[in-house]
């Protein structure tokens, strides 16, 4: 194994050509481009101040880039989809410091990503090993607690548990296109009775009062994402108190990334009055946020499920992930998926129990999904 290579880190994302890191992947996937992660930051939403200092790893050959992994120091664990509070509780109540602690992923986004970025090559995975040890020397020379890796791919899983890490299975909801030509393709694959619940549904929600907008790209425009922030300070203000994103963000998105941006956009007599916030690749799409300022029955439903299903079949667009949780997604096609995270604790002890909790954890996920897939709305085959 070649040693001439060393780790560095970057405080900010913009310290690197924005070139060099998006070459480093061999995807197109949105969450992990330089411009996601710059909007970020430079809106403000990611800083020290907000819990997530960016500290992002490098893998260097001489003078080559030849590696890289999105990582914070976060100094709480809010924003990351993978519920750790009572690990941070148990560990402080035994007398540890659980925070600050390394993480590698998107900040506010439960989307399956890769998180480390090394081009194709002979030597890929030995290059992901060593940014993979890297977080961990990183952790023992800044007396770090643990670093958490969220979201990762399957394939990633193999070498982090080679170095050490604990993997942790989650449970998401995902739609997949089966070659449909149509939305009429998709139902016929169900049962009779979610058939006809999905057409009741749609009946109601495409009421003749409401209006929906497709807009991506150059189409967006600042009244677009004026109309749709109000609609994400509402959801957020609801949900969990204080919105993670501020306006700032979603214009820099817009202008940066906004070929791989879409909005699905609802009116009322010529205002608008809810949204959903989609994200895609090539081969999914990405629902991110909704909202509303208007109650009407089943919009949500109407707008972040069905409208997405419709787009990918349009698009030809394998997969449709709408987000973290909601068992309710199952009955309306999408099926529970795994996710994955990996952990490592510096304190052996502490590492050793949450190995202990995560087996049974794991066990009980499993059967979950098992459970939820014996429900499957599709027909038997």
């Amino acid at each position: 194994m070649p040693q001439d290579y060393s780790i560095t880190f970057l405080k900010q994302i913009s310290d690197i050509d924005k070139d060099v890191w998006n070459n480093l992947s061999d995807t197109d996937h949105p969450f992990v481009k330089h411009e996601f992660l710059k909007a970020l930051e430079d809106s403000k939403s990611v800083t020290a101040e907000t819990g997530w200092m960016p500290y992002h790893l490098v893998l260097q050959e001489g003078d080559n880039i030849v590696g890289a992994a999105p990582m914070y120091v976060k100094g709480h664990s809010q924003g990351e989809y993978v519920f750790d509070h009572g690990w941070a509780d148990a560990y402080e109540r035994a007398g540890g410091r659980y925070y600050p602690k390394l993480q590698l992923s998107v900040p506010f986004s439960p989307v399956t990503g890769p998180r480390f970025l090394v081009p194709n090559g002979p030597r890929q995975t030995e290059r992901k090993e060593q940014l993979a040890a890297g977080a961990r020397q990183v952790a023992v020379k800044l007396g770090i607690s643990s670093v958490h890796i969220t979201f990762l791919t399957q394939k990633e899983l193999p070498i982090l548990d080679e170095n050490n890490y604990l993997i942790r299975t989650g449970e998401q909801f995902h739609w997949v296109n089966d070659d449909y030509k149509c939305f009429d393709d998709f139902l016929s694959a169900l049962t009779s009775r979610k058939r006809k619940a999905i057409r009741k549904e749609r009946k109601e929600a495409n009421n003749p009062e409401l209006e929906f907008e497709i807009v991506s790209g150059d189409a967006i425009t600042p009244d677009h994402w004026d109309a749709f922030f109000a609609f994400y300070i509402d959801t957020g203000n609801k949900k969990w108190g204080t919105p993670y994103l501020n306006r700032a963000f979603f214009d820099q998105i817009g202008d940066t990334l906004g070929d791989q941006t879409v909005l699905f956009m609802v009116k009322r007599k010529d205002r608008y009055i809810a949204g959903a916030l989609n994200f895609k690749s090539s081969d999914c799409l990405y629902g991110r946020y909704w909202g509303c300022i208007e109650d009407h029955r089943f919009l949500h439903f109407e707008t972040c499920y069905y409208r997405a299903i419709e787009y990918a079949i349009d698009h030809g667009i394998k997969r449709v992930e709408a987000g973290a949780q909601g068992p309710h997604k199952l009955a309306r096609g999408y099926l529970p998926t795994k996710t994955y995270s990996a952990h490592w604790m510096q304190d052996p002890g502490f590492h050793h129990a949450v190995a202990d909790f995560l087996k049974a954890e794991t066990r009980d996920m499993n059967a979950e999904i098992q459970y939820l897939e014996k429900h499957s709305p599709f027909k038997k085959q």
